[in-house]
C-alpha cells in the first residue's frame, strides 16, 4: 500500500517542502496533445492553492484551502482523449469565488486531494462552512 502511494505521489509530481508539507505542482497544458507550453502554474499544498500566470507581466492568485466549499471536475471529449481535465473550486473568497485549474493531468486525483484537504483544513482551523442567508426580511419584535 505504501509503495502504491509513493508511486502515485511520484506520478503526480508531489514534492516535499522544507516544513514537511506536501505540495502538488502542475502546469496548464495546451488542449491539443496536452503539452505544457503555457505560462500558468498551479501549486496546491495543505494550506493554499496558488495560481501563477504570465510571462512578461505575471499575476499570482492565492486561496486558502479552508475556504474551498466545493470542487467540480469538468472534462470535455478532447480533454478525455489527451488525459486532461479542468478542476473548478467553488470558494468563499470574495475576489475569486471560482478557481479554475484548466487542462491539467491527473485531474480526478487533484480534485479528490483538494476536497479532502479542504475538509481537513476546515477541521484544523475549526471553521464552519455555512450558507449566506439574507436576514433583511426578518421582522424583529
Amino acid at each position: 500500500m505504501e509503495e502504491k502511494r509513493e508511486a502515485l505521489e511520484e506520478d503526480l509530481d508531489i514534492e516535499e517542502e522544507q516544513e514537511g508539507v506536501k505540495e502538488y505542482v502542475e502546469r496548464k497544458r495546451w488542449l491539443f496533445f496536452g503539452l505544457p507550453f503555457t505560462f500558468t502554474k498551479y501549486t496546491i499544498n495543505e494550506r493554499v492553492i496558488t495560481i501563477n500566470e504570465g510571462l512578461l507581466s505575471s499575476k499570482e492568485n492565492d486561496c486558502y484551502l479552508y475556504k474551498v466549499q466545493d470542487v467540480e471536475l469538468r472534462t470535455s471529449l478532447v480533454e478525455r482523449i489527451f488525459g486532461l481535465g479542468t478542476v473548478v473550486c467553488f470558494t468563499g473568497d470574495t475576489t475569486h469565488p471560482q478557481l479554475f485549474l484548466e487542462h491539467i493531468k491527473h485531474a480526478k486525483e487533484v480534485k479528490n486531494y483538494i476536497l479532502y484537504a479542504s475538509e481537513a483544513a476546515r477541521r484544523k482551523r475549526r471553521t464552519l462552512n455555512t450558507l449566506n442567508i439574507d436576514a433583511d426580511d426578518i421582522d424583529i419584535d
